[in-house]
């Protein structure tokens, strides 16, 4: 399997990002979005995938934190759909319930090229800390727009909203790292009857 790397920069009005991402890495991170919580998730995001990340934001924190979760989604979704190219070689589905404490969350992954997202996750406050739980939603929309994948979020039970939001990015994490493993038996296919994946 060739290397799956790829970089993304993407600048607006609102948002300037860059993004790195290496598929086959050890989970190593480094995150600068200015958003503290988001940060930490994305530290998750990347330890629990083994997908080594760099991602760099300047936004417009002045009026909230949307933008820069929201463009961040997008370029890491550019990021991984360019390192991936034609998805050939890899397992394609995934999913896991993963447990934190209380929690119990339930991510499942189609690495399909068709984007999707099905989001059964409620906070019961509306911030954790200064991050706007409802966030948490509009940056795995972004990533699976971007990314080409469809994605199933769901929290089974929880009572603490910072857990529930982080049993969604390690259970996001762990379900991209087992659909994005080589599949030994057909490492130049791709797993598809219609022979692509893209979309």
């Amino acid at each position: 399997m060739a290397p799956r790397s790829a970089e993304v920069s993407r600048k607006t009005k609102e948002t300037e990002i860059s993004v790195s991402v290496h598929v086959d890495g050890a989970g190593r991170s480094e995150m600068a979005t200015g958003v503290g919580f988001f940060d930490h998730m994305l530290d998750q995001l990347s330890r629990h995938s083994l997908i080594d990340m760099k991602v760099s934001a300047k936004g417009d924190l002045h009026i909230d934190d949307h933008h820069t979760v929201e463009d961040c989604g997008i370029a890491l979704g550019q990021a991984l759909s360019k390192a991936l190219g034609d998805r050939r070689g890899i397992m394609r589905y995934a999913s896991i319930d993963l447990a934190m404490d209380e929690t119990l969350t339930r991510a499942a992954i189609d690495v399909s090229g068709r984007p999707f997202l099905v989001w059964n996750v409620a906070f019961s406050a509306p911030k954790i800390g200064t991050f706007d739980t409802e966030l948490v939603r509009e940056f795995f929309q972004a990533l699976a727009q971007n990314a080409g994948i469809t994605l199933h979020v769901t929290n089974h039970y929880g009572a603490n909203n910072h857990h529930i939001a982080e049993t969604c990015f390690k259970a996001v994490a762990r379900a991209l790292r087992m659909a994005l493993e080589s599949d030994p038996r057909q490492p130049d296919a791709v797993p598809s009857t219609k022979g692509s994946l893209k979309g």
